[in-house]
């Protein structure tokens, strides 16, 4: 099982976790969801739901990940299978991503 944080402008919003089957979980904090003035982190992930599930990784976070041979590229220079999402994600959105979203493995 992996898990990593994600953070919205730096602020944790809640936890995503691939299982050892393949499925994924999102759980918003507690924090974050209850707070009125933080806005859901996807239109497909609203607050009004504590947890999602899913048999593939959600498309908003596939979406941050590159494509094609810059996929390649990140790939061989990570050491990561460019069919590990997962991986990808936790070792390239953890710092300077397009928007405000940001992802840090949980150790």
């Amino acid at each position: 099982m992996r898990k990593a944080e994600i953070y919205r402008n730096g602020v944790l919003a809640g936890i995503l976790t691939e299982t050892d089957h393949r499925t994924y979980e999102f759980r918003y904090s507690s924090e974050y969801r209850n707070d009125n003035s933080k806005p859901a982190i996807s239109l497909t992930l609203p607050k009004d739901q504590p947890v999602f599930h899913s048999d593939f990784l959600f498309p908003f976070f596939y979406n941050m990940l590159s494509e094609g041979t810059n996929r390649i590229v990140q790939s061989k220079q990570l050491k990561i299978d460019e069919n590990d999402f997962f991986g990808l994600l936790m070792a390239t959105a953890q710092y300077d991503t397009i928007g405000a979203i940001t992802v840090k493995p949980v150790k």
